[in-house]
């Protein structure tokens, strides 16, 4: 019995072990037949060779911005750390892409030259937007925070990504430079399709006017006394603030040097005398600095007593018609 027994438990044993040769023998056959076939397919296998190194890629990439992430506590530092690390991406795999496929870097030219000429009609636009994000990056054209005008849109930059520059509005039906509300995108391609003017970039002030109506008989030299008085006084902190921005303006660029301080020109009209006042002024407190000067203005003529009117349209009769009147 126990012969039997043995016997009997070594056959199943045995019957196993041919179970497991034949399954590892099919295994091998399969895994033969897989290695065959992508020998004479090697296309697939350069492709998922290539998606692994552009896994690998995205993976560093994501860890780097993560990190940049928690360690960079300056806000304005950490946002241009973020884009840096995301341009250089799109380098990365540009290059892995065209490297991995041609088989060799110096064929770079050539392999962009033929992949633009395939897609530059189709993807036209998106070419556009991505050439302008790097111009926007590198050229500094213009960064967030700064106040811009591009496309006839006029408002300050809150987002500059790969494919558009994100501005909060300003003007359209809201009065002087306010916030509209809205929130606008914009392609970044546009910075090469026309102008872009920058309120704030190297030379934050502007330049601001508005006109006084004087009535003829008013004691001219007192106006110009208090209109150049309250300028100079509300005004001078812009002033002085804005001089050495200037003299770095004239440094950096072909320009000739302007007067800062405030102006004044008179002009004789046919109702009144035109006090222009011209002066210099934060981009951003251009309506609130009107208002003061105005206001401020405004009190100081009343104060003189009649000797400084503010004139406002006038009309002449210069022939009263004959009416006749029968009865």
């Amino acid at each position: 019995m126990n012969l039997l027994s043995f016997i009997s438990d070594f056959l199943s044993k045995f019957k196993v072990e041919i179970s497991r040769l034949t399954e590892f023998e099919f295994k091998m056959d399969t895994l033969n037949q897989f290695r065959d076939w992508m020998i004479e397919h090697p296309t697939f296998l350069n492709i998922a060779k290539y998606l692994m190194w552009l896994s690998g890629l995205l993976i560093v990439l994501q860890f780097i911005k993560r990190l940049l992430k928690k360690k960079v506590t300056h806000a304005s530092a950490r946002y241009k750390s973020q884009k840096g690390i995301e341009i250089i991406g799109y380098i990365l795999i540009i290059l892995m892409t065209v490297s991995y496929f041609t088989g060799n870097i110096k064929d770079f030219t050539l392999a962009i030259g033929l992949l633009t000429a395939g897609i530059t009609i189709t993807l036209q636009e998106l070419i556009l937007s991505l050439a302008g994000s790097v111009f926007i990056f590198f050229v500094k054209v213009y960064k967030p925070g700064d106040r811009i005008e591009i496309n006839g849109i006029k408002g300050d930059v809150i987002d500059i990504d790969s494919l558009y520059t994100t501005m909060m509005e300003i003007g359209q039906w809201v009065s002087s430079d306010n916030y509209s509300g809205r929130i606008v995108k914009l392609s970044n391609a546009f910075v090469f399709k026309g102008p872009v003017y920058n309120y704030s970039q190297d030379f934050p002030f502007i330049w601001d006017e508005f006109s006084l109506p004087i009535r003829y008989g008013s004691d001219i030299d007192l106006a110009k006394e208090i209109i150049i008085k309250i300028a100079s006084e509300t005004l001078s902190e812009f002033v002085s603030n804005s001089i050495s921005k200037w003299e770095e303006v004239v440094d950096k660029y072909y320009i000739e040097n302007a007067q800062v301080a405030p102006s004044l020109a008179i002009k004789l009209t046919d109702n009144w005398i035109e006090f222009n006042i011209r002066y210099i002024v934060d981009y951003k407190k251009r309506r609130i600095t009107k208002h003061t000067l105005n206001e401020l203005i405004g009190k100081e003529i009343e104060k003189t007593n009649g000797k400084v009117v503010l004139a406002s349209a006038t009309f002449e009769i210069v022939k009263i018609p004959d009416l006749n009147v029968k009865k």
